[in-house]
């Protein structure tokens, strides 16, 4: 009960950043005493809730900075709940050794990554996904024609060709609305040299136009797929992954094909609440003439 109450609190911050996020209000969230909820929510969570709603805020800003050039620094000052751009500038560079301008010109991504760590971490234990075989399915993916731009070098330093990417996008009129958004993933971090780890960066396009971004015309491969879909944060995205190569193909009998994982990412952070963020992860499979073909639960 107390695991269910403290985790609706989570998922309400979450989609209030820009909203009350009041001790009183929070508190009535939880159907709590404001008197004690503070020092049961530290205690449960193990952060304070001042700073884990800071930490909430500052996190869609940095994410903002570097991602979202449309936002204006005083607007993720505003929607981050501070009075003045001065203030909000003040908390950011404690946090991120940087100021939201210099950020947003050239993000320090190896504090970017590490900036986050205790929040995350509240978020493994109180938001864990969880997982049931029947939430895979099993596709016939088509053929699909991509624009891509390869990442090749150390994982925390993918921000710098995701900026690339959206540049691109940008200058091509192919938004995420109206071209999907797909990640091939060809290593895990934890396995190979950071300086070869390689990631691609892709969306839907028929046709790719000589372009000084690095941005090339590329295929993913059709076939039988699993798929799962992820809701939530990218730091529980591994455990997600983990689910389908440890349980769900034992349990199945499938056997992966050759051809690397991917992702599709249908709703990315910050455009909604990190919990929220959508992220369908394709494993293709051998063959199976006799296997039956049936839609995923993707709705």
């Amino acid at each position: 009960m107390t695991k269910d109450r403290f985790r609706h609190v989570l998922g309400y911050i979450d989609r209030h950043l820009d909203g009350d996020l009041s001790l009183r209000r929070l508190a009535a969230e939880a159907a709590y005493s404001p008197y004690h909820f503070h020092r049961r929510f530290a205690a449960v969570v193990g952060m304070g809730v001042h700073r884990y709603v800071q930490l909430s805020r500052l996190k869609r800003a940095a994410f903002q900075a570097a991602f979202r050039p449309d936002v204006s620094v005083s607007d993720m000052a505003f929607d981050a709940g501070y009075e003045s751009a001065e203030g909000f500038s003040r908390a950011f560079r404690q946090q991120m050794d940087q100021s939201p301008s210099a950020c947003r010109e050239g993000p320090d991504w190896e504090r970017l990554a590490r900036a986050w760590e205790d929040h995350e971490q509240v978020r493994r234990i109180h938001m864990a996904v969880e997982h049931a075989h029947g939430d895979v399915g099993i596709v016939a993916f088509p053929e699909t024609a991509v624009a891509c731009l390869s990442h090749i070098g150390p994982p925390e330093r993918i921000g710098d060709t995701v900026r690339r990417f959206i540049a691109w996008r940008k200058a091509h009129a192919l938004p995420p609305g109206k071209a999907a958004t797909w990640n091939l993933v060809y290593d895990d971090p934890d396995d190979v040299a950071p300086e070869a780890y390689r990631m691609d960066i892709c969306c839907t396009c028929a046709n790719v136009l000589p372009n000084d971004h690095g941005v090339v015309a590329a295929q993913i491969t059709g076939g039988r797929c699993a798929v799962l879909r992820h809701v939530g944060s990218d730091a529980q995205l591994a455990d997600s992954v983990r689910f389908l190569y440890r349980e769900w193909l034992d349990a199945s009998e499938e056997s992966p094909r050759d051809a690397p994982l991917f992702f599709q990412r249908v709703a990315m952070f910050p455009d909604v609440p990190e919990h929220e963020a959508i992220t369908d992860i394709y494993l293709p499979l051998a063959s199976r003439d006799d296997a039956p073909v049936c839609a995923p639960p993707l709705t």
